[in-house]
């Protein structure tokens, strides 16, 4: 397979189609906690806003100045989130840094969508921005504090 060939099967049209369509775009006015995570490598930034409530999150807002790649995986989570809590959040991310780094399975509902990703595993490169939302949302919501 040439590079070319690789590239167009990495950007394929779900990516694209789910990059093109992400949800929760706008940020939140009063959320419960914020957090913004960079990639080093490339410069793509996740910023998430949440909302939590008795230990689920109720909305959730997202600023994504990534790759199409990174931009699937904030469709993927914006669009599942809300209704989860934190350990649920954690193990899709979890799953999908089994599935890029050790071939591991395709994470399980709500994150099933992520499938999308799996030719990325042979981007190393790539793997950071794929991350970005699942880390920025795990750092803010380790600094949720419940309202007084």
């Amino acid at each position: 397979m040439s590079a070319e060939t690789d590239l167009i099967k990495l950007y394929s049209a779900r990516i694209l189609a789910l990059a093109a369509d992400m949800p929760r775009t706008e940020r939140l006015e009063n959320p419960t906690a914020t957090a913004k995570k960079r990639a080093p490598l490339c410069g793509s930034t996740v910023t998430v806003d949440v909302t939590v409530n008795d230990g689920v999150i109720t909305d959730y807002g997202q600023d994504v100045k990534a790759c199409a790649l990174g931009q699937a995986t904030a469709a993927v989570l914006g669009s599942n989130i809300v209704g989860l809590n934190v350990e649920q959040v954690r193990e899709g991310r979890d799953a999908l840094l089994a599935m890029l780094k050790s071939d591991g399975p395709v994470p399980a509902a709500p994150f099933g969508d992520l499938e999308v990703l799996q030719p990325a595993k042979e981007y190393k490169n790539r793997h950071a921005s794929i991350m970005l939302a699942f880390d920025a949302t795990l750092d803010a919501l380790a600094t949720h504090k419940t309202p007084a």
